[in-house]
């Protein structure tokens, strides 16, 4: 249209030329008509005018097309782009008021159970010992559970990028180091000489079940990602040891932070260093870096220095590679390899590094029931899960299966294996 709209122009302002050339000429001698093609004469330098814009028309079709094609392009990937991210973020919401009743019977069966956990003698080194014997060399009894100094190229640090290694990130990793003036486990805890962990995780299994009064009894409680304690401390508790979490699923309300917390960062990709200095210094993060992130991220963290951590990658490696055996990372175009543990399955491997003995609360998803909560806290469903294609639930379920059998570990809330 543009072409010959362009042409169009060309003749009508030619027309008042060409009716005076008309009537100047002589009588008898035929001009040619207006829409006709005029070729050009070998003996004039400059072609008619009418052959001009014709010609450079074909001469821009070529660059015209090649950019329509790219046009058209962009178009398509950027819808195809949006199709994707609502298939994994737009999830199907659950009337929870349905869903939440709890047969009286059973949580008075759980919270006999927990109170039966808490009060049995605990013994020293258990969890341990129990998961060296179950997993072998697979599972170093002797890992440092936070990182406490920069990795070198001879260490397993350095092998691996986020989340499963610092390779190329060293400086980065020390700069943040020299921020926090503590990097072990605080002197308190360590003090006692049998200690219980308990891990929370958010599934929806907990609402109901009235254990918040049990869960504050443990001696390290691990609270994972954002899952909120205030409006929920009848079934989740109200004691926090450790707030693990990457920078995605920290809480973004300062209600959700005490003083004494430890709040142990979980480093998946490079721009996750930058977002933890900045909390650190209490620094507002720059607004390029955060198009890096998939959500809304936390602007402050109302913690001093010393109460901030970073996760031992090696602890993550561990647990995809040799326990749940996943396959290593390899170069692909698109997708991932379901190779990367959820937050929870990495927070029991900790707790097992941290505690004498450990509990669950909180964990389980039962994915034959599509139309149930997936968390205590919001009306997301279970079929959520079938959308996530980063985790693959169905090993990490045996995994935890095997552990609570095993006698491993303990689930309070009986969302893997029920005990009540």
């Amino acid at each position: 249209m543009r072409l010959t709209a362009a042409g169009g122009a060309e003749r009508r302002a030619l027309q008042p030329r060409t009716r005076a050339a008309a009537a100047a000429a002589p009588a008898g001698r035929a001009m040619p008509s207006e829409y006709s093609c005029v070729k050009p004469r070998s003996d004039c330098s400059r072609p008619p005018l009418q052959w001009c814009p014709r010609a450079q028309s074909k001469m821009r079709r070529p660059s015209l097309l090649l950019k329509d094609i790219l046009k058209c392009t962009l178009l398509v990937f950027g819808v195809w782009i949006l199709y994707i991210l609502k298939l994994n973020y737009t999830t199907e919401e659950c009337d929870t008021r349905k869903m939440h009743y709890v047969d009286p019977d059973r949580v008075k069966r759980a919270q006999a159970y927990a109170q039966q956990v808490l009060q049995k003698e605990c013994r020293p080194k258990f969890a341990k010992t129990s998961m060296a014997l179950l997993f072998e060399h697979r599972y170093s009894m002797d890992l440092p559970p936070f990182v406490q100094k920069a990795p070198t190229a001879s260490e397993a640090e350095y092998k691996y990028d986020p989340p499963f290694g610092f390779r190329k990130f060293s400086s980065k990793v020390q700069s943040l180091l020299e921020m926090l003036p503590e990097h072990n486990f605080p002197e308190h805890l360590k003090a006692k000489s049998c200690r219980r962990c308990v891990v929370i995780g958010s599934g929806g299994i907990l609402h109901g079940l009235e254990l918040g009064h049990a869960l504050n009894q443990f001696d390290v409680v691990i609270r994972l990602n954002s899952a909120p304690v205030e409006g929920y401390s009848e079934h989740v508790g109200n004691k926090t040891t450790i707030r693990m979490t990457y920078p995605e699923g920290a809480p973004l309300s300062d209600l959700e932070y005490y003083s004494n917390d430890l709040f142990v960062a979980v480093l998946f990709k490079s721009v996750d260093l930058n977002w933890l200095q900045a909390m650190v210094k209490n620094e507002t993060l720059p607004f390029w870096m955060r198009i890096f992130f998939w959500k809304q991220v936390a602007e402050r963290i109302p913690l001093q220095p010393k109460h901030f951590r970073i996760l031992n990658p090696v602890i993550i490696k561990e647990t995809a590679f040799d326990i749940l055996q996943y396959s290593e990372p390899r170069s692909r175009f698109w997708g991932r390899d379901k190779n990367v543990p959820t937050i929870g399955v990495i927070a029991v491997v900790l707790a097992t590094h941290l505690c004498d003995e450990v509990s669950l609360a909180g964990f389980g998803y039962d994915l034959s029931q599509p139309r149930t909560p997936l968390h205590y806290f919001d009306n997301q469903c279970m079929a959520a899960m079938n959308w996530q294609t980063m985790h693959n639930v169905s090993t990490e379920t045996e995994f935890l299966l095997r552990l609570i059998r095993e006698g491993v570990v303990k689930d309070l809330s009986g969302g893997i294996h029920c005990e009540f």
